[in-house]
């Protein structure tokens, strides 16, 4: 089964094109600009209102976006400042508490060294004092010991007692040295 897939009638001579026949071309090309001037004027009339409102309306919201965003930028500019001086004026009242402990303690330091250092110049002294009453009594004895043990040793070497002041004055000699 064969089937003619063409609208050609067999026998007749093919015809011209429809757009680009001659005696149709002029009513053709006034139906194209009737046309064009309908879709003109709907476009004109209808849609670039609407996309001129929509272009408004998307122009002014970004605007006010812009000024919002400008307004938030100040409010953080100026809260930022506030942070920063409230930042440094914490900062100096902390140097100023650091500052006046420092030299609270360090007087309090100075002051307990200075009464440490009084009573220890006070026991010194004491301690000092009694050395010395030591060192006197002590050479009291001293003298006393030796002025016996000289007259013992005189007497067990020689046999004789010697006389007391020839012992003290000999002793006395001996300690000057």
């Amino acid at each position: 089964m064969a089937t003619n897939a063409h609208t050609a009638v067999p026998g007749e001579a093919p015809k011209e094109f429809p757009p680009f026949a001659r005696d149709t071309f002029v009513s053709q090309l006034l139906w194209l600009v009737v046309a064009f001037v309908a879709l003109y004027l709907i476009v004109s009339r209808l849609a670039v209102p609407q996309l001129g409102g929509i272009l408004e309306a998307r122009k002014t919201r970004i605007a006010g976006d812009l000024a919002e965003a400008e307004r938030a930028r100040e409010q953080s500019d100026a809260a930022l400042a506030a942070y920063e001086k409230q930042l440094a004026e914490a900062r100096n009242r902390a140097q100023t508490v650091a500052n006046e402990t420092r030299d609270r303690l360090s007087a309090n330091a100075e002051k307990s060294r200075r009464a440490l250092e009084d009573k220890l110049n006070a026991k010194l002294a004491d301690a000092e004092k009694t050395i010395a009453a030591t060192k006197t009594a002590a050479m009291t004895n001293v003298r006393g010991i030796a002025t016996e043990a000289a007259t013992a040793i005189v007497q067990r070497l020689t046999g004789m007692a010697p006389a007391s002041a020839a012992v003290d004055q000999a002793v006395a000699d001996v300690l000057k040295r």
